[in-house]
């Protein structure tokens, strides 16, 4: 008899192990897929030359990604939750790769804007979907962590995209670039096929109920909207300082190459966050207590990062790197509190891309707000004012969060 309890456990751990490396998946196939976002900066040069982008067309081109999440997040919420998970994933990565690929033969600026929205669409069928994947492969004692790893997935792309895409534009030109990624997503579609079951271990809805309701559902429960503005005010103070990074370094004299990596680093230490809040989240850490923390550090480095107060360039830049990094505590929360807050199993996608809608929205107006400032005081000393409200909002919305939670359905 105990032979056979031991060969049961050795099975139970076997299969749970199974289930995580399969989660490690779905998380890699949300890192291709952001990949396709961060791939156009360091190309942007590249295009101009051979296309002959103007830099209007150029800002089209970096904004157009954005339409898809800004326009239908929440509707390719319902819609992944009506595909099912796995099967909008992978259609996710199969469109990508085929908008990429056709973008490597692109002759002109309208085709390339075209495929780019494109892509953009398919940036949502993948990552809409990917926290509700892991949450049915992830054990419930292992899902805070997890989801704080799948809130790394867009800087670690990015900051990827920033330090391989030079290298590989340089040597191969900037469509080997488009076609390596688009390889890539065709790559991650089929290992999802291969390597992911289409249901996990987590509870799933008896019935979906239909699109509508799931609409409805989502969008009339506070806690969707609490965790969606809670993002705006995250992701549009962040991309405008290290989307700006490279302007400000070039503008200050550093050559582009360091100017770059320097980038590449403040983009990626944002994995630090993610990934702590994660574990700090299964050692006990409230929410609120996180979130608060990400939020108070983004404004105060960013008063001393852009403040006019006599600094050392090292000291600004070590403001930038604790502003990204302890930022990203902010993301990884987010999305653990999804199942807690989406007003039901059936909601997760929808909410997951209400918060996409509400990121895209950050994104879109952050830097131009700040661009805006820069203008009208001839430089970036008062870039603090900016992301400070966006913080302090932010710092409000927490404690909306904090009383919802107070609240909220057990997490399952």
């Amino acid at each position: 008899m105990p032979a056979v309890t031991d060969a049961a456990a050795l099975n139970a751990a076997a299969d749970e192990a199974a289930r995580e490396r399969a989660a490690l998946l779905v998380i890699a196939a949300g890192v291709a897929a952001a990949l396709h976002i961060g791939k156009l900066p360091p190309a942007i040069p590249a295009l101009q030359a051979a296309l002959g982008l103007s830099l209007v067309q150029a800002g089209f081109l970096l904004s157009l990604v954005q339409l898809a999440g800004m326009s239908a997040g929440v509707a390719f919420g319902v819609l992944a939750d009506g595909l099912g998970l796995r099967r909008s994933l992978v259609s996710g990565l199969v469109l990508l790769a085929l908008a990429s690929a056709l973008g490597g033969v692109a002759t002109g600026a309208p085709m390339l804007m075209l495929l780019r929205a494109l892509e953009g669409f398919g940036f949502l069928l993948v990552v809409l979907p990917a926290p509700g994947l892991v949450r049915q492969l992830v054990p419930t004692q292992h899902l805070s962590r997890a989801m704080g790893v799948w809130g790394a997935y867009m800087p670690l792309a990015t900051a990827s995209a920033l330090l391989l895409g030079p290298l590989v534009i340089e040597g191969l030109g900037w469509r080997a670039w488009w076609w390596t990624l688009a390889a890539l997503s065709a790559l991650m579609a089929w290992v999802v096929l291969r390597r992911v079951p289409a249901t996990g271990a987590g509870p799933r809805p008896a019935t979906l109920l239909p699109w509508t309701q799931r609409l409805r559902h989502t969008l009339a429960a506070r806690g969707p909207w609490l965790l969606a503005l809670s993002f705006a005010c995250y992701s549009g103070q962040w991309l405008a300082v290290v989307g700006f990074l490279p302007t400000i370094y070039a503008q200050a004299g550093v050559a582009p190459a360091l100017g770059g990596a320097l980038t590449a680093l403040a983009a990626g230490v944002n994995i630090i966050g993610n990934v702590g809040a994660g574990r700090l989240l299964q050692r006990g850490w409230r929410p609120p207590r996180l979130l608060a923390g990400g939020f108070v550090t983004m404004g105060l480095a960013a008063l001393l990062a852009f403040g006019d107060w006599g600094q050392p360039p090292a000291l600004r830049y070590a403001a930038v790197l604790a502003f990204s990094a302890v930022g990203g505590l902010v993301p990884g929360t987010l999305f653990a509190l999804v199942v807690r807050l989406a007003p039901g199993e059936h909601t997760l996608s929808s909410t997951v891309g209400w918060m996409q809608q509400w990121s895209a929205f950050g994104q879109f107006a952050g830097p131009p707000l700040v661009a805006w400032l820069a203008s009208r005081v001839g430089g970036w000393q008062y870039t603090w004012v900016a992301t400070g409200l966006s913080a302090l909002l932010g710092l409000l919305l927490v404690q909306r969060i904090a009383h919802a939670l107070a609240t909220a359905r057990p997490a399952a």
